[in-house]
């Protein structure tokens, strides 16, 4: 069996995580690290047994099979572009950009090229979310929930709007990727922000946000996030739809019906091994499992970010009608 050779591209939190889990494959080997501090780029290398290099273009030169790349939102665009252009399969954390234009523009590329991507929306793969789907098969969605109540991650980066995107961009997208997957498509949001940033040195960011979400499908729902606490309080999705109630986080899906209140534990650890394990699958051509390709995720960010637009102006905003004007290279009834 031919080992799946693999870059990163980053070596903070995220790119550790999944260093560890990489190297636990048996048909895995991770051939090299690229990050803007050289020093974390050789300490996570050495940590594996691979080599740091200095530039994206150098990594890519020693002949990977995958690349993850695992950077701040800020610092996506060119590292995809020079991955796509050598036609070399990739893995990008969430979000995929701090903005708009950069996601577009690296969509196109990857459906131009017809380049196998994945993306970290991890959750998805939470054994307890298509017991979710199960459950809502048949039945009218009526009011979605999503909350995101956490504090600010200790980086420089993430306070700062230019940099992060903010708390719905940066954090709030897992529960933002989960309301689509169970509720739909949403067509319309009104978003406010508390206007007043966390108490981090230079802080740009809103402390809080809250935002109604319209539905394709006619649900309505909404949507808080915070920065203000410190420790990670609740983070998850709410849906009510016909004779049912579902509550589902990282760590449990609860269910409410007319039998009574049931939960079943869901595996987090589990879901971050089944993400890669399901992209170095399809990379390697033993597997089909990609739940959320690139352009689906674009999806996910159109939406974060339609919420950053509307606290930014203070009006509704509309998102394109996936029926009439699907994601490039995804088609419209994508749903992982």
């Amino acid at each position: 069996m031919r080992l799946c050779r693999v870059g990163l591209v980053g070596a903070g939190g995220v790119a550790r995580r999944h260093a560890g889990v990489l190297s636990g494959f048996d048909d895995v080997e991770l051939i090299g690290v690229v990050d803007v501090t050289s020093g974390a780029a050789a300490d996570l290398a050495a940590t594996h047994g691979a080599r740091s290099f200095g530039a994206i273009e150098q990594l890519l030169a020693a002949g990977p099979d995958a690349v993850y790349v695992c950077v701040p939102p800020f610092a996506h665009g060119p590292i995809e572009e020079a991955i796509v252009a050598a036609g070399v399969p990739m893995f990008v954390e969430k979000p995929v950009a701090v903005d708009l234009p950069t996601a577009e523009r690296i969509a196109g590329l990857v459906a131009d090229r017809g380049l196998l991507t994945a993306v970290g929306h991890h959750w998805r793969y939470l054994h307890v979310v298509a017991q979710a789907r199960e459950l809502l098969a048949g039945r009218a969605v009526r009011l979605v929930t999503g909350v995101w109540l956490d504090r600010v991650p200790p980086v420089d980066w993430w306070a700062r709007r230019e940099r992060s995107g903010g708390p719905v961009v940066e954090q709030a997208a897992h529960v933002l990727d989960l309301i689509r997957l169970l509720a739909g498509e949403v067509t319309e949001v009104t978003g406010y922000g508390d206007g007043s940033p966390p108490s981090v040195d230079g802080a740009d960011v809103d402390s809080v946000t809250a935002a109604t979400l319209r539905f394709a499908g006619g649900a309505v729902g909404t949507l808080s996030a915070a920065c203000v606490l410190g420790w990670k309080h609740r983070a998850g999705v709410e849906i009510l739809a016909d004779g049912v109630a579902l509550t589902l986080t990282e760590d449990a899906l609860v269910v409410c019906d007319a039998d009574g209140p049931r939960r079943f534990d869901a595996d987090p650890d589990g879901a971050r091994a089944a993400v890669d394990r399901a992209f170095i699958d399809a990379v390697r051509g033993i597997g089909d499992d990609v739940r959320v390709p690139y352009a689906e995720a674009l999806g996910t960010h159109r939406l974060a970010l339609a919420v950053a637009e509307s606290v930014r102006t203070g009006g509704a905003v509309r998102l394109p009608d996936r029926a009439r004007h699907p994601i490039q290279g995804v088609p419209a009834d994508v749903d992982g």
